[in-house]
């Protein structure tokens, strides 16, 4: 394959793999927005506090969904349509057991010790629980729509997962407003609106399979091997689920640590900073899942021109994409505040200088990511698996120290932490004489 056919190729995938993160990263983001402003500033700390809950379930989708996409893409490379299917089968179905058992043990039996769990300010605690407790009910909408993206999207049709996705989120904001706003349902109709969103986008993606020629990925029950199977889907998943997983013991530890140093004040400005992760996030997401997708079909075609091309683009696309961020974040502020409905002068004060410090940490992060997705592809599991185990646990450990010893710093934790880690990598790089080359067997 030529690189202009392989350019085509990338931004076909990455902008449509943008949109599909649009429904995981700026779900949240679209809430606190009309949360801020038509409930409270405690509202968008509550929605952030229930973040480790929303990582949670994306770790479930990148544990399965993932990983099963990666094999899938290897079978299809191969043209080996039988083994597609069987990972594609496995894996729905894995999701959906998965999915409801959270919904029900979750959900249904023990929402309010979860959110006592989570939140321990008296002020912010209700708000909390009202929000996680749909999140929780509805999350097998999540997981399948998550799913079902990469399913699609590797199955050739990226286009219609950016309709659907478009349309998940434009149902998301404007039953936002209507749940709130009209019926009075308060932060609880801002997670209801999440839901239906993905149930809608769900219905769209769907319409895939309508069309005759879409039907190399069709379920396919029996033919035995379904816990090796599963097993192949999980470890091929385990590095980006660990990172996730990680991320989400980052997100509680972190919350509780901001709260118990800064108080509310404190709070609501990381639930700002942990917003503006989730725009830097829209483009990672996008950038990854194309390098996982797009180059596990060159590498299972042993094509190593093609998985350089494909990966010197998404190091290009992700480095523009953060330089325009961090210079808008640096140049406006306080208008990300006021976006969310902050008023007190306070917190827009604080607001300016830790949106500032947290739009450069994330810089070294991003890259960090890519890396372990560069890892993975070219078969080096080790440092993928560390990476994926640093990139959060890293910060928890620099965090408590810094609000120990220089709570006045508290925003630069997560800098440092990258930093070190980064320096990490390069010297386990070296000592270890890694080379990016393909394997003789891919995955």
């Amino acid at each position: 394959m030529n690189e202009k056919s392989i350019h085509k190729q990338f931004y076909g995938y990455l902008w449509a793999y943008i949109l599909v993160a649009l429904s995981g990263c700026l779900g949240n983001v679209v809430d606190g927005i009309i949360v801020g402003n038509l409930i409270s500033e405690d509202g968008v700390s509550a929605i952030n506090l229930s973040k480790p809950i929303n990582q949670f379930i994306f770790t479930l989708h990148l544990l399965i969904n993932a990983g099963a996409g990666m094999l899938v893409a290897y079978a299809l490379g191969k043209k080996n349509i039988g083994d597609a299917r069987r990972f594609f089968t496995r894996a729905l179905t894995l999701s959906t057991g998965l999915g409801l058992l959270l919904t029900v043990f979750g959900g249904l039996l023990f929402p309010s010790q979860l959110a006592h769990l989570l939140c321990s300010n008296e002020h912010i605690l209700p708000l909390a629980e009202d929000y996680m407790q749909v999140l929780l009910i509805g999350n097998p909408a999540f997981i399948i729509m998550w799913g079902l993206s990469t399913m699609v999207g590797v199955d050739g049709s990226p286009k219609l997962v950016s309709t659907a996705v478009i349309i998940d989120n434009a149902v998301n904001l404007l039953l936002d407003i209507v749940f709130i706003q009209v019926f009075g349902w308060g932060i609880t109709g801002s997670s209801a609106a999440t839901v239906v969103g993905h149930l809608v986008g769900i219905a769209i993606l769907l319409s895939h399979w309508r069309n005759p020629e879409n039907r190399r990925l069709i379920l396919q029950f029996g033919g035995g091997g379904v816990l090796a199977s599963w097993r192949r889907i999980v470890s091929q998943g385990a590095p980006l689920a660990l990172a996730s997983i990680c991320l989400t013991l980052l997100l509680l530890s972190a919350n509780t640590i901001v709260l118990s140093t800064t108080g509310r004040t404190g709070i609501f400005v990381f639930a700002l900073c942990m917003n503006l992760l989730q725009v830097y996030n829209l483009f990672l997401s996008g950038t990854c899942q194309t390098l996982q997708s797009l180059g596990a079909i060159h590498v299972g075609k042993g094509d190593a021109d093609g998985v350089k091309t494909v990966i010197d683009k998404g190091l290009r696309f992700i480095t523009v994409a953060m330089v325009v961020t961090c210079v808008l974040v640096w140049i406006w502020p306080q208008g990300i505040a006021e976006l969310f409905g902050c008023k007190d002068p306070a917190m827009l004060a604080e607001s300016n200088h830790a949106l500032r410090v947290f739009a450069l940490s994330f810089i070294p992060f991003c890259y960090i990511y890519v890396l372990m997705i560069i890892y993975k592809l070219y078969s080096h599991h080790r440092m993928a698996l560390f990476i994926s185990f640093a990139l959060s646990l890293t910060v928890i450990p620099v965090l408590w120290l810094m609000a120990k010893l220089f709570p006045g710093a508290i925003w630069y934790s997560y800098l440092i932490a990258y930093l070190l880690e980064a320096a990490i990598i390069y010297l386990l790089h070296k000592k270890n004489h890694i080379e990016f080359v393909i394997a003789l067997r891919a995955g």
